[in-house]
């Protein structure tokens, strides 16, 4: 994930994600555009921005299900990043100009780099800012930004439990059955874009309370608009979003110049125990919860790193293996070759995309190294 995210999936080119069994393990009706959008939708040869691009999603059956119930719990994943946050907020805004109530309610605490993003703090925390009984008051739940349990958390559960409509808006390949109307589209650089792509179909213009966080996860999972995913769609899209007042310099001020200390020292720790092998081709690095501690950082500071380590030239691969509070390594993988990111995340549960994939292991860190490491190695070759 980006700087800008804090989930287990990492944007890149599509995203990481998924490193947990399938969360990690990271087909369609015309609609019309509302004539109240702020900005219109081109279409051309990449599909162009509105609802009537090539997608997976049929966007006049979301429309139905959406229009049918009146009260809604929005969810995401755990250790979100800003696609996840800004889907989320996004959403909440448009069902709210349809008239729905809306309740933001997860199984985790907002990460502390990315609490600028909710500054109204509309996000819940399940069994902490509310109970679970609580959720029993809803007609519809919709899950953004995962298909996969793991991914949940807490929440996991409680989706099982809920009587009501579920849907699922997503872009992610790995899949589980949540029990829920899937709406997806793989072919999609981020959830925003979908969340965007939903408020067309429902005649909803976009305002700026609604524009601003989807900005943040299209911006967020393209890399700031420079990973392979990013399409002249992609831009068209963000100029939709500009004018409806999003002001890029601002977003990306609080998103990129926004570290801590103790963000800069971790940063520094990783990257000065980098190693590389297959004359430059791989590079590796890992990070301890000693790290963390050593260098005064948070969790979420960890985010971004593997994407450094790309930037090495020369260097087709990257894994960086993170030690997690709750125990285990989340493994991450980034690719810039032909060697698919996903195939070898799914040998250790996990999976993602082609070019960035994650999964978590449950053992010493020589283990996990030697194991992934191998597998790299074998795929390079």
């Amino acid at each position: 994930m980006l700087r800008g995210g804090g989930a287990e999936f990492t944007a890149f080119d599509g995203q990481e994600v998924l490193w947990r069994t399938s969360f990690f393990g990271e087909n369609m009706n015309d609609s019309t555009a509302s004539s109240d959008s702020l900005a219109a939708m081109p279409k051309d040869a990449d599909g162009g921005d509105g609802p009537s691009r090539s997608s997976g999603v049929d966007w006049a059956r979301f429309a139905e299900r959406v229009r049918a119930s009146s009260r809604f719990v929005l969810t995401s994943h755990v250790r979100p990043d800003c696609d996840a946050l800004g889907s989320e907020l996004a959403m909440a805004g448009i069902l709210e100009s349809l008239g729905k109530e809306v309740l933001i309610c997860n199984a985790f605490a907002v990460p502390p780099n990315l609490q600028f993003i909710d500054p109204q703090g509309r996000m819940r925390r399940l069994d902490v800012d509310l109970p679970a009984a609580e959720l029993a008051r809803y007609d519809a739940l919709m899950v953004l930004d995962t298909s996969a349990w793991a991914q949940l958390g807490a929440m996991g559960e409680q989706i099982k439990r809920f009587a009501g409509v579920k849907m699922v808006l997503d872009h992610h390949v790995s899949e589980d059955d949540l029990g829920a109307e899937v709406f997806k589209d793989v072919t999609a650089e981020a959830t925003g874009r979908l969340v965007i792509e939903a408020a067309d179909a429902l005649n909803v213009p976009l305002t700026l309370p609604i524009a601003e966080p989807a900005f943040m996860a299209l911006a967020t999972d393209t890399g700031w608009f420079r990973f392979s995913s990013t399409r002249a769609g992609t831009l068209r899209l963000a100029a939709r979003l500009l004018d409806a007042g999003v002001r890029p310099d601002d977003v990306y001020r609080k998103l990129y110049e926004n570290d801590t200390l103790g963000r800069l020292r971790l940063v520094g720790r990783t990257l000065g125990r980098a190693e590389m092998e297959l004359e430059g081709r791989l590079i590796h690095s890992a990070i301890e919860r000693s790290d963390f501690e050593a260098a005064g950082a948070h969790p979420s500071d960890s985010e971004d790193i593997i994407n450094m380590l790309l930037a090495v030239g020369g260097t087709k691969f990257a894994v960086l293996f993170v030690e997690q509070p709750s125990g285990g390594f989340k493994i991450s993988l980034r690719s810039r070759c032909d060697v698919d990111c996903s195939r070898l995340a799914e040998q250790f549960g996990g999976g993602g995309h082609r070019r960035a994939a994650g999964a978590l292991l449950h053992e010493p860190l020589p283990n996990v190294r030697a194991r992934v490491l191998d597998a790299v190695r074998a795929a390079l070759r």
